[in-house]
């Protein structure tokens, strides 16, 4: 008679759902990182080690490749200049604003700072941007080079 109760609620035990179980799934990889700013297009996706990103505009698509220590970070100023930043595994970083004429602009990360959340490029950038996109960042003066000068003008534009 015994026997009789426990073959039931032994099958019910097997029977039941199984319990920190996961099914066998093989690994995808997720999805590429995707920021729309405007017309300017930017995606990111890693493989192993190695990153790959492109962005894409008004001039076509330009796509990169690399080994990084981090980024591509992508960011959109005034809801319509793309920039990318991202630092090399030897520790150089650097810094593109990509614009919707189809310009765009690159410079090494030292040559670029944050000021109340605000991208601050060297004022020599300034005359390299069309005029309805300048306003998106400000500008510093601790950049002078005999090949480009910062004139007395300019200085007067400066932040610092």
């Amino acid at each position: 008679m015994k026997m009789s109760l426990l073959l039931p609620v032994t099958a019910a035990f097997l029977a039941g759902p199984a319990h920190a179980q996961t099914a066998n799934k093989s690994a995808s990889p997720p999805p590429p990182g995707v920021l729309t700013c405007g017309v300017l297009k930017a995606e990111t996706s890693k493989t192993g080690a190695t990153s790959t990103w492109s962005v894409s505009g008004p001039s076509g698509k330009s796509t990169e490749t690399g080994v990084l220590k981090s980024g591509p970070r992508f960011d959109c100023l005034d809801g319509a200049v793309l920039t990318v930043e991202f630092t090399s595994t030897a520790g150089h970083s650097f810094f593109d604003a990509y614009f919707p004429d189809g310009t765009n602009i690159g410079y090494g990360r030292q040559q670029i700072d944050r000021r109340n959340a605000r991208v601050v490029l060297p004022v020599q950038a300034k005359a390299r941007i069309a005029a309805p996109y300048r306003a998106a960042f400000d500008y510093h003066c601790k950049l002078s080079m005999p090949a480009d000068p910062i004139t007395p003008a300019m200085r007067a534009e400066c932040a610092f």
